[in-house]
């Protein structure tokens, strides 16, 4: 499985996939219903599944070195990512160690298709949405020289 598969499994769930995610070793943001966003990550002998509220998601431009424009674009693509400083509302984690009996970098990796089973498992444990805000979050971009 792809993230482009992946992405289509969780937009028939009403989910969205959201840029910044990465299939190995896995690390996926997703945007519940409820418009608060799901960090899914399998590393180590841990796999793990955090909640944040919707302010928490930022993007990054990373800028040309020079800037002028003539050898490359003055501003990169904007890279969705989670706040340095963005507080889990929720968090749900498996042990591969109790589980599973991993003793090194096992959930690290786990394919795309072996992961999604945990995340939906996890996902279901997460407490119930509440109703989606009112109003759109204001767009937060960060810009940084490379």
């Amino acid at each position: 499985m792809n993230l482009n598969a992946f992405a289509d499994l969780l937009a028939s769930r009403g989910l969205r996939l959201l840029p910044g995610s990465h299939a190995v070793p896995v690390e996926l943001l997703v945007q519940l219903p409820d418009a608060t966003i799901a960090r899914f990550t399998a590393r180590g002998t841990t796999i793990r599944l955090r909640q944040y509220a919707h302010t928490a998601l930022t993007s990054i431009v990373i800028n040309a070195e020079c800037g002028c424009g003539d050898h490359h674009p003055s501003t990169g693509p904007a890279r969705s990512t989670l706040s340095a400083y963005a507080e889990p509302l929720a968090e749900r984690v498996l042990d591969g160690e109790l589980l599973f009996g991993w003793t090194a970098h096992e959930a690290g990796l786990l394919r795309l298709i072996d992961a999604a089973p945990h995340f939906f498992d996890l996902l279901t444990t997460l407490p119930a949405p509440t109703a989606a805000p009112a109003t759109a979050p204001a767009a937060r971009t960060l810009a940084v020289v490379a």
